[in-house]
This record gives C-alpha cells, sequence and structure tokens, in this order.
C-alpha cells in the first residue's frame, strides 16, 4: 500500500513539481524519476504481481531517516503508522474517484449530479429541484450511497428511450385548442416554482401551446418527510384539479394569473402566495378569480367541496407516482414533447 498512496501523492503534488521545475530543473528530474518506479509498482499491483520491495523501502528510508539516527527505538511503530496511513490514503481516494465517477454518471443520467438533492448540484439545469432527506448517521448514508448507484443505472436506459406523451395516465389542465392535426406535450410543473413561471411565459410567448396539445400537469413537490416545498402549492394544485373537473379550461386561468399576474404593488402573485399569503388568503384569491372567470357563488362552492374530496387527493398521489417513480424525475419543469423529455428551464428554439 504504500507505493501506491506514494503515487497517488506524487500524482497529485505533480502541478506544483511542474511549476517548481521550470525554476529548478533537478527537482523536476528527481520527481519524474520517483514516479515513473511508483507507476511501475502500481502497475504490478494491479496486475496482481508482487511490488518491488527497493521503492517502498526508499519511500520509508526517505520518511524515517532522520528518526533512525535520533530515535531508533520508534522506527518500527512509526513503520506501521506509515503502512496504516497508506491504506487511509488509498481507500480515500478510491472513494473520491468513485464519488467523481457517480456524480458524473449522475448528472448525464437523472440531470444531477447529487441523487438525494439535486439542488446541490451546480452543474444541474436551472430546475426546481425534488429533494430526499439527508441521511441521519453513518449507516444509513452507506446505505444511501449504494441505493444512489442503482437508481443511476436505472435511469441509464431511459436516455436511450423515446417519450410518448400518451404514454402517461397523468391528471391534467387542458389548454384550449387541441387539435387532432398537433401532437401531445405534457408539462409538468408546481405553482410555486419560479423556474417553471419563467418557462410558462417563455412557452406562451414562444407559442408553444399553440403548436401542441398541451396537458399541464399541476404538481406540489415534496420532500422525504411529505413536506410542500412551496408554502401554497397543495392547495392551488387542489383548486386547479377541482377546477378542471368542473369546467374544461378554467384551471388555466389561475395558472395564468399566478404565472403572470401582479397585485396593484406591482409584486408577482406567485411571490404572494408562497411569502405572503395564508392559507385561507390563497382560498380566497383563488376563488376571487374563479368568480372573475364567471362563476356564480354555488359553483365556487361545488370547486370548494370537490378541491377537498379524497378524489383529488388521489389524483395528486398519481400524478405523484407517475413523476417520482415511473419517470424518476429529479427536477421540475420537465416536458415531455416530440419523443423525448425536457427538465429545467425552457427557453425558445
Amino acid at each position: 500500500m504504500v507505493c501506491i498512496a506514494a503515487f497517488i501523492i506524487l500524482a497529485i503534488i505533480g502541478v506544483f513539481v511542474a511549476i517548481i521545475s521550470i525554476f529548478k530543473p533537478k527537482v523536476g528530474k528527481a520527481y519524474w524519476k520517483m514516479l515513473k518506479k511508483s507507476w511501475g509498482c502500481l502497475g504490478k499491483k494491479v496486475r496482481l504481481q508482487k511490488c518491488e520491495t527497493g521503492f517502498k523501502d526508499d519511500v520509508k528510508n526517505t520518511l524515517l531517516s532522520r528518526v533512525i539516527v535520533k530515535h531508533p527505538k520508534w522506527v518500527k511503530p512509526l513503520s506501521v503508522i506509515i503502512e496504516v496511513v497508506s491504506v487511509i490514503i488509498v481507500i480515500v481516494a478510491v472513494w473520491a474517484i468513485l464519488t467523481a465517477v457517480k456524480s458524473l454518471l449522475a448528472l448525464w443520467a437523472l440531470g444531477s449530479c447529487n441523487v438525494t438533492k439535486p439542488s446541490a448540484c451546480s452543474m444541474g439545469a436551472e430546475v426546481c429541484s425534488i429533494d430526499e432527506s439527508e441521511p441521519t448517521n453513518p449507516l444509513e448514508a452507506t446505505g444511501r450511497w449504494f441505493t444512489e448507484w442503482g437508481e443511476i443505472f436505472e435511469a441509464i436506459p431511459d436516455k436511450f428511450r423515446t417519450y410518448n406523451a400518451e404514454d402517461y395516465n397523468f391528471n391534467y389542465v387542458t389548454v384550449p385548442g387541441d387539435s387532432a392535426d398537433k401532437p401531445v406535450a405534457v408539462d409538468i410543473f408546481d405553482p410555486g416554482c419560479s423556474v417553471c413561471m419563467i418557462s410558462y411565459r417563455n412557452q406562451k410567448a414562444a407559442g408553444f401551446f399553440d403548436a401542441y396539445n398541451v396537458r399541464l400537469v399541476p404538481f406540489a413537490i415534496q420532500g422525504a418527510d411529505d413536506a410542500y416545498k412551496f408554502k401554497n402549492s397543495e392547495v392551488v394544485v387542489r383548486y386547479m384539479l377541482a377546477a378542471e373537473q368542473f369546467k374544461s379550461g378554467l384551471a388555466l386561468q389561475l395558472i395564468d394569473h399566478i404565472f403572470t399576474g401582479k397585485n396593484s404593488e406591482g409584486i408577482s402573485y406567485q411571490n404572494k402566495f408562497n411569502e405572503d399569503y395564508s392559507h385561507d388568503e390563497a382560498v380566497a384569491k383563488l376563488e376571487a378569480w374563479l368568480k372573475e372567470a364567471g362563476l356564480d357563488e354555488k359553483g365556487v362552492e361545488e370547486i370548494r367541496r370537490v378541491a377537498d374530496y379524497p378524489e383529488i387527493t388521489d389524483k395528486m398521489n398519481e400524478n405523484r407516482n407517475i413523476i417520482e417513480n415511473q419517470l424518476r424525475v429529479k427536477g421540475i419543469p420537465t416536458m415531455i414533447f416530440d419523443g423525448r423529455r425536457h427538465t429545467g428551464l425552457w427557453e425558445a428554439m
């Protein structure tokens, strides 16, 4: 293990030695000679051959040269310590390499280098992430590390498949203007997600809703503890699904208010729902918009009742199962159109 640990350390300091060798060529030559010896030893270890003891002894002797003269009795215990430290260095290096490979595979297969907490990955797409709870102890962390590998390998085939938006039995909001001549597109969003809001505006401006029969799927992101990511997303999704059940296209007006509207102070309604409105205030605003859409008190009362029905909860759970388990979505907005899946901010092409 000493020669492997030495190679790892030499490889790490190689950049610094390269700079120093510009001014002191002898340092570079000595370093290169040592690196070639360690590489040869590493190659033999990989081929399960016995490594040359000379290199191992050279490393130890270099480290213990001063101790031998002053404290000869310390040589043996320090030699053992060197072996133990070498093992630790090798284990840490292997773990770091595996973690780097896992992160790159996850970024390619799932769109985020962090499987459990996509929001922690700055290299992923611009999304509102669907995070899972972090492990609370080393045993759970170890189990989760291996589970993440499983999720990655399960997701890899998805990169090569063709997606059909009509294959998924979502509970959705319709966009007026359906036509047999247009392909179907699925658009999964959270009413509280700012990226979803920007994507929605981009789609409207680019004519996306005119080019496709769009199925808008309202989805309130939940964590592992079932807490909602955004303050009033649950009640908004409930009212959207209830309004769609009452009259097709009615829920679209609610979405439009939240994603494009502002109050008299110029503050976006999405921000008001996320930061300011209590549950009752959110309900009152949604019902006021329904009345503006032409519903009388009786119609609003019917939608209020339907929103509280267990059937709406079932519809929300059905959508969550498709999104998190079948599609293995790690962040939204997520869209399915033209045989492919797109996750993250949608921009006109």
